[in-house]
């Protein structure tokens, strides 16, 4: 195991103002971000506010409240953008399925770009579908929930509907948008941002509990040790990765001698980075934030108030869901981003070779065993840090945003973008180079 190479320490801030491309990327991404968390405070049409603050703080101490977290508060003032970019995410991991089963999504897959534009357009339009389901089930919700809708009816489901689907689709617009013109993957940057944006909050809030007494000095110590030794975690398995030697053979032209070198295959222990811990919670939050909504507390039906209480934050119906999706999602984006049979094929046709290992069938056989030893560290990894401080903070009711998931979305999307970053100042020190030579040679 080996740690990934440090960042360039040549790359400063005067670096970074030299280069006009990366400078405009960041600046676009920047005012991409402002414009989102900017979304998060127009509220719905036809709501209480005073009422749903009222409502939304006697649940929010679930599921609801992680789901709230990851909208960057947006659900809990109910805004136009409280769906968030979950339906997009969901959208996407059912397409990924059926890619996986249906022959002619595959197929179209295999047919390059023109093949990926059409699923993601199918992608899209399942998106819409997904939106407007659960963009009813709010405004069912709102409705039944006390007095929150001023003037409840087909009027406010519809413009409800609307705004909400209007939202998620201008959400998955501007992630896009910020992938190709921006730095960094726009839909793990939105979720980024949200968390980020509601931390001060939440560490004055957790500040103000220790002044009141409702938490001691020590325990308050004891959660932010905790966050930063995640946090020291993470780093280190993130840049962590598992290097198998390859060897290209020598080969003899004329009275010179090519090849011989010895290259290293990096594979990280966790292959899905922040995927796993994103789709798990898009798939089990908004689910169980419609049971809250509709019912699901006390005074509610006795179905709906058993169910919300296993599946609430700490419980272990809501942990074993929550690892079972994590461990899935880990396994199943790991074999969708790196094929071992196409690897090793690739190592055949460059004549690289894994030594004491022939090439072919037998090199992809020890690629999958080696990726597979891997996920199960990865996806071990991205359980324990999920879930064990979940635990902790649903006993002692500490704030979403220094639980692991939250953490792990920070710290990994942070990496990913400094990454980047890095590559694009890589890449214009590398372009200044080439002026400079093609300068000299024309003198």
């Amino acid at each position: 195991m080996a740690q990934s190479p440090q960042a360039n320490p040549g790359m400063s801030l005067g670096a970074l103002a030299k280069a006009d491309e990366l400078r405009n990327r960041l600046l676009f991404t920047l005012g991409a971000l402002i414009v989102y968390r900017l979304g998060t405070f127009i509220p719905l049409p036809g709501i209480d506010p005073v009422a749903l603050s009222d409502v939304f703080g006697q649940q929010s101490s679930g599921i609801l409240g992680m789901f709230d977290m990851f909208s960057g508060g947006a659900l809990g003032r109910m805004t136009i953008f409280a769906l968030n970019i979950m339906p997009y995410i969901t959208a996407s991991i059912i397409m990924q399925l059926m890619t996986a089963i249906v022959p002619s999504l595959e197929t179209m897959k295999k047919d390059g770009e023109a093949g990926r534009k059409q699923i993601n357009q199918y992608t899209r339009y399942l998106t819409v579908l997904l939106a407007t389901f659960q963009g009813f089930g709010i405004a069912v919700a709102l409705e039944s929930a006390g007095n929150i809708v001023a003037d409840p009816g087909m009027f406010f489901r519809l413009t409800t509907v609307v705004t909400l689907v209007g939202g998620t689709l201008f959400l998955m617009w501007l992630g896009e948008q910020i992938t190709s013109r921006g730095i960094g993957n726009g839909i793990s940057l939105i979720i980024f941002s949200g968390i980020v944006a509601e931390v001060p909050s939440a560490l004055i809030g957790t500040l103000e509990l220790g002044r009141t007494g409702a938490l001691s000095a020590g325990l308050i110590v004891g959660v932010f040790v905790m966050a930063i030794a995640v946090i020291a975690f993470i780093v280190f398995i993130e840049r962590s990765v598992r290097r198998i030697l390859i060897q290209y053979p020598k080969r003899q032209h004329g009275n010179k001698v090519f090849g011989g070198d010895a290259q290293y295959l990096p594979l990280k222990i966790n292959v899905p980075g922040v995927i796993p811990p994103i789709f798990a919670s898009s798939l089990l939050l908004m689910p169980v934030s419609i049971i809250n909504l509709t019912g699901g507390q006390s005074g509610g039906a006795d179905w709906l108030v058993t169910l919300n209480a296993l599946l609430g934050r700490g419980q272990p119906l809501y942990l074993a869901i929550y690892i079972g999706l994590i461990v899935f999602f880990a396994f199943f984006y790991t074999a969708i981003v790196f094929n071992p049979e196409d690897t090793a094929d690739n190592l055949r046709k460059n004549g690289g070779y894994i030594p004491g290992i022939r090439p072919g069938q037998p090199t992809a056989d020890y690629l999958d065993y080696i990726l597979t030893r891997l996920t199960v560290l990865g996806a071990a990894y991205l359980s324990a840090v999920c879930i064990l401080p979940e635990i902790l903070i649903s006993q002692y009711a500490v704030p979403f945003y220094l639980g692991g998931t939250s953490l792990l979305i920070v710290v990994t999307v942070t990496l990913d973008t400094v990454s980047q970053v890095q590559s694009h100042m890589l890449a214009h020190q590398y372009e200044g180079l080439i002026k400079k030579s093609r300068l000299k040679g024309r003198r």
